[in-house]
């Protein structure tokens, strides 16, 4: 059994773990293991900032400067002028959530994997964990009427109403399909600033958006015959450069397209007739801006109940996320599906 195996074995098959007389608190290793299996199932997990807290609320501190500090000197002259150093810090709170499931004693003797099903489905147990709280990260509205969405403001909500900094440059495609236009757009509200981060910054949009845009690089129903070829495309019989100047599989304006499954399809329009829910997004945004936390607290309880003759789990956890700049995201709403 390997080390990550018999980890996880400890973290969730161990007596010791649910037993009346103990907390059901895992170490500092096993709880950054577990961490790691609920990251690890994500798409966005390896890629945001992630935190592993200690408290229930940190404080990340920011500096910010001018755009411009550099100045001529003259010689012998003392012209220096020193410049501002602003302070600000970023809030992140975190909120309980539990992960509930069972296993029937009659599963766990019956199966084919024998006694490892029981680690099998922790693993699966951690997958999901990890898939619920990024679609809570991504989606999270304390409006919401859904029982895992409504516990915080995801980075989505974030971005469009802002946070001690301000909300992110949010733009309305208008209910139009997936199109250049939109990446123009949206690298054209990007401050300049931040540009010079290009290599870093990727567009986030769900797998609808993502469909319709290779679709469109094939599209031969209009006449408009575009296909991806090598270095170029090729439109009505001529190749076209892609890459910034253009766009191809993968990229837009040669910033990498990256899906996100967990992005909804379904958010009403905010522009005048397109209330209906068949919208979806498209961010603009170094994928580090966004801060996902966890805290290291871990608890896990095993209980076996006699009259169901079950196992029962229960996972506590506390997760927040947060934007550490507004400024430099961007997100492109109201971008309605093809049918």
């Amino acid at each position: 059994m390997s080390h990550e195996e018999d980890l996880l074995q400890k973290v969730i098959v161990s007596t010791e773990i649910g037993n009346p007389a103990g907390s059901g608190l895992l170490s500092a290793e096993q709880s950054d293991r577990f961490i790691d299996y609920m990251w690890d199932s994500t798409v966005l997990g390896s890629q945001v900032r992630t935190v592993r807290m200690r408290a229930n609320e940190i404080e990340i501190d920011k500096i910010g400067v001018g755009q411009r500090l550099l100045r001529g000197a003259t010689e012998a002259v003392d012209t220096g002028e020193n410049q501002g150093v602003v302070f600000s810090k970023i809030s992140m709170t975190t909120k309980k959530l539990r992960l509930d499931w069972e296993l029937s004693s009659e599963t766990l003797e019956d199966n084919i994997e024998g006694e490892s099903l029981e680690d099998h489905i922790a693993r699966l147990m951690a997958s999901q964990a990890g898939n619920d709280l990024e679609d809570l990260a991504i989606n999270g509205d304390v409006t919401s009427s859904d029982p895992l969405l409504k516990v915080f403001n995801g980075w989505r909500k974030v971005a469009l109403d802002g946070n001690e900094e301000g909300a992110a440059h949010v733009l309305s495609h208008g209910g139009s399909t997936v199109n250049r236009a939109l990446f123009n757009r949206a690298l054209k509200a990007m401050p300049r600033k931040f540009m010079a981060n290009r290599p870093n910054l990727r567009f986030l949009t769900g797998s609808g958006v993502i469909q319709d845009y290779l679709y469109s690089l094939s599209d031969n129903n209009s006449g408009n015959y575009i296909e991806a070829v090598g270095n170029g495309i090729i439109s009505g019989g001529d190749v076209v450069p892609t890459g910034p100047a253009g766009f191809s599989t993968g990229q837009a304006f040669g910033i990498r397209l990256q899906e996100v499954p967990k992005f909804s399809d379904e958010y009403a329009g905010s522009y005048s007739g397109g209330t209906s829910a068949e919208h979806s997004d498209v961010w603009l945004v170094d994928p580090r801006n966004l801060i996902w936390g966890v805290k290291r607290e871990i608890q896990v309880f095993r209980e076996f109940k006699p009259k169901k003759d079950t196992i029962e789990y229960t996972v506590y956890t506390r997760v927040g996320v947060g934007v550490e700049n507004t400024d430099a995201f961007v997100v492109v709403r109201d971008v309605k599906l093809s049918v």
